[in-house]
């Protein structure tokens, strides 16, 4: 199952919701609806390297996907890459 970070007020999340809406693929991770949900999110984003040009930037890094495999990626298009 591929997890999905995301949150309800990110605009890029609102407009990936429609394309997540019909699938059992995702796990869905909503970051703001939990302390314990944002902190797994922040251990991802700090130890993982797919993060390090959205850090620079000053983004916060969602919506991501973590595939199965572990690999992190930010667009929908690499999901089934």
């Amino acid at each position: 199952m591929i997890t999905v970070y995301e949150m309800k007020t990110c605009p890029d999340c609102i407009a990936l919701d429609k394309q997540l809406s019909d699938t059992a693929r995702f796990r869905r991770v909503d970051i703001g609806e939990h302390v314990a949900n944002m902190k797994e999110f922040i251990r991802l984003r700090d130890t993982n390297p797919a993060f390090d040009e959205a850090k620079r930037e000053g983004y916060i890094g969602i919506p991501c996907f973590v595939k199965e495999d572990g690999t992190v990626c930010f667009d929908i298009g690499e999901v089934n890459r």
